[in-house]
């Protein structure tokens, strides 16, 4: 589905605006604000505990901010009706990170579901959307799969061809990397540039491995737990270089998922 109001030229894909994130009297993050620009990959990153993956659920309304507002394509999705955010919801996918597939259903039933759930396609056009969204992402003869049949890296691939189903205009990724060994890490990290690149899609991720950020994020921002909030947003090669923040600099300067992936991508 194309997003709305998507001839705007210049208009961010997605913005928050002075954003808190709380669980009862616990605050995580105080007004949080960043702008993602369309076609971005863009990563949320920061060390265990920060709020990264709480920052998504308040993203993608598993949560309601208690402040401040996210907007999609210049779309308030905060304070929307139900009605407007049930349309809104169908301009991002979530690929959570175990893929969360159902075991019961076949990879074709899963890609379906948002088809079945969200338009009123009839079952030979749910399947054909299916296929094509399985091969999209190297999975073209899986289609009858159950989830327990593939391996972790293909059902992160299937877990995206979900999110891939109804065409949106942002995807969302939840540690895509956990789990993985470096080479599928590698080859799933060119998958997300690949859609990036041929599809203009809008990609956001949530992660804290080095490899990944380096190999394929165009911009950061970095969380950090007792400042309940941004301490970087950048380019990252620029951030490890150049910060003046001597956190931003320990963080992205760790050397070991970095050696990993030169690895993966040169063995010897």
């Amino acid at each position: 589905m194309n997003p709305p109001d998507s001839n705007r030229t210049g208009q961010p894909a997605i913005e928050l605006d002075a954003v808190t994130c709380s669980y009862g009297e616990r605050v995580v993050l105080e007004n949080v604000s960043f702008a993602v620009k369309r076609a971005e990959i863009f990563f949320i990153i920061g060390g265990s505990g920060c709020g990264k993956s709480t920052l998504l659920r308040h993203m993608i309304g598993l949560k309601q901010p208690v402040q401040g507002s996210v907007k999609y394509f210049g779309r308030d999705f905060t304070h929307a009706t139900a009605g407007q955010r049930q349309e809104l919801l169908r301009t991002f996918g979530v690929l959570y990170q175990s893929g969360a597939l159902w075991s019961s259903m076949t990879l074709r039933e899963n890609v379906s579901l948002p088809l079945e759930l969200l338009t009123g396609l009839d079952r030979r056009e749910r399947d054909q959307i299916a296929s094509l969204k399985l091969a999209q992402v190297g999975l073209a003869g899986y289609e009858d799969y159950f989830p327990s049949e593939i391996s972790g890296g293909m059902k992160k691939r299937a877990g995206l061809a979900r999110a891939l189903a109804l065409d949106p205009g942002i995807v969302f990724f939840d540690e895509p990397g956990a789990g993985l060994d470096p080479i599928t890490s590698l080859k799933l990290d060119e998958l997300v540039k690949q859609i990036r690149d041929t599809l203009g899609t809008t990609i956001v991720i949530v992660s804290h491995e080095l490899a990944s950020i380096f190999d394929i994020a165009d911009r950061v921002v970095m969380l950090e737990r007792e400042v309940r909030g941004i301490i970087a947003e950048g380019d990252p090669r620029k951030l490890r270089d150049q910060s003046s923040d001597v956190r931003v600099r320990e963080f992205l300067n760790r050397r070991e998922e970095t050696v990993h992936r030169q690895s993966a991508q040169d063995p010897k």
